[in-house]
């Protein structure tokens, strides 16, 4: 069976690709748990040097790369470029983190039956690491899974979305010619119900790590059994503006979290509360900066906003629109559909917090602004949902941002910027319903090993 991947804008076919079945899962399993265990015992320069060639080879084949995920992913090249851009130094951190996992020594003689003990404990790697990636960010969000994993000497299994299977093909092409073992990498290609609950669920996956729908991270938890599991299942992402802030400079923030990617990220500015004095003058500086977005080709350079995924993805966020304004929200600016996969840029106020548009995670061009009087009634706005991955505020108080930083219920805060920013050092993870453990190469390493510790009795 074959997977025909296509170009969102026009809907034509970029290529295909083999369907893994069950067995083919099974058999690569197989060779990977024989890999593993010679992989493990090379040494961590050595894989240092895999993984930083791999950076170095993913600069130097940057624009093969960036065709390759804007083609397939919608993403506008620019918006692609940017995304290698970021896996070049996620690929070089998990190369530098390679060299840092160690141990530590444990005082067993603190304690009455500790006498005349000694000892310490060390990290080592849990097995085959399960990764699981979603279209939007076909490379790095790939990376910062693979990345780490090679780097704590696992082996990985990964099943990239059906829709963007050419990028992390074309990846594991690039970390063969790194030098990788061909046994300790494999790709398998298909469907959640085809093969993602058999990886999901097999005993020799250690560890599942899994970048996407909320209902699916659900499935996920129930069948996946006794292992790790590690889950970053999105967001409604929410920015507060207090009447300090400079709002011109707000605008345009907003319009960058907000539509990038046609809003098809995890982060992506969904909801604004505006302190209610600067709510007029607010919305009159982000309205024009959103109308002078350009829609179209992602492959021109001049587009700000390329297609979204798919027509089911569109009519969704178009049939949540509706029902928003069925319940008193009111669209500012956009909201009609364009073509197969094009919604215009939207602005909605006003929206109850009963809608979907408020309630769950949109995936789509639209930011709600609405108003709020005082930082507490912000902060309660903004935790009024099952998520909490990041948040933004904007403003000069120092007091102010540290009530947001202690009441927000979020994994990251970000401090006079959207909360669509993401650093790949950072420790990226949510809160609630957003998610369990953290990214990072740094972070990522921990989840990736397992601590082993050691007991020496001198007599």
């Amino acid at each position: 069976m074959k997977i025909l991947v296509k170009n969102p804008y026009n809907g034509s076919v970029i290529s295909e690709v083999k369907a893994s079945t069950k067995d083919d899962v099974d058999r690569e399993i197989q060779i990977l748990k024989k890999g593993q265990k010679k992989y493990q015992g090379l040494s961590s320069y050595k894989r240092f040097v895999i993984l930083k060639k791999t950076s170095d080879l993913l600069r130097e084949h940057k624009k093969k790369f960036s065709h390759t995920i804007a083609l397939e992913s919608g993403k506008t090249i620019k918006e692609a470029r940017a995304e290698v851009d970021r896996a070049v130094q996620t690929f070089l951190l998990s190369a530098e983190e390679s060299k840092r996992i160690k141990g530590e020594t444990i005082p067993y003689d603190s304690v009455p039956e500790g006498e005349k003990k000694s000892g310490f404990y060390i990290r080592v790697p849990v097995g085959i690491v399960g990764a699981i990636t979603p279209f939007n960010f076909p490379l790095n969000l790939v990376a910062h899974k693979v990345g780490p994993a090679l780097a704590a000497s696992n082996a990985v299994l990964l099943k990239p979305s059906t829709k963007t299977p050419l990028t992390a093909l074309l990846l594991k092409d690039t970390l063969y010619k790194a030098g990788l073992p061909g046994d300790v990498l494999s790709v398998v290609i298909g469907s959640g119900e085809d093969i993602g609950n058999h990886i999901v669920s097999h005993k020799d996956i250690r560890v599942i790590s899994f970048t996407g729908s909320l209902n699916a991270a659900e499935k996920i938890t129930k069948s996946a059994g006794i292992k790790r599991i590690l889950l970053e299942c999105g967001s409604n992402s929410a920015c507060i503006i207090m009447d300090d802030a400079d709002i011109e400079h707000v605008a345009e923030r907003i319009v960058r979290g907000g539509y990038a990617l046609a809003g098809q990220v995890c982060i992506s500015v969904q909801r604004v509360f505006v302190e209610e004095g600067i709510m007029d003058d607010f919305v009159s500086a982000l309205i024009p900066k959103v109308k002078d977005l350009k829609m179209g080709n992602q492959m021109e350079e001049d587009t700000d906003i390329g297609p979204m995924i798919s027509k089911g993805a569109r009519d969704r966020v178009i049939s949540w629109i509706e029902e928003a304004k069925d319940r008193g929200a009111r669209v500012l600016y956009g909201g009609r559909p364009i073509d197969d996969t094009f919604i215009e840029p939207t602005v909605i106020t006003n929206a109850d917090e009963s809608c979907k548009i408020m309630g769950e995670e949109l995936f789509g061009p639209v930011v709600v602004v609405n108003k709020f009087s005082g930082i507490e009634n912000a902060i309660n706005k903004v935790n009024h949902t099952k998520y909490g991955l990041q948040a933004g505020i904007f403003t000069n108080n120092l007091d102010v941002a540290l009530s947001a930083i202690e009441g927000l219920e979020v994994g990251g805060v970000v401090i006079g910027d959207v909360p669509t920013y993401r650093a790949d050092p950072m420790p990226y993870g949510g809160m609630k319903y957003s998610g369990l453990g953290r990214e990072g190469p740094g972070f990522a390493v921990e989840e990736y090993t397992e601590i082993k510790a050691v007991v020496f009795n001198t007599p």
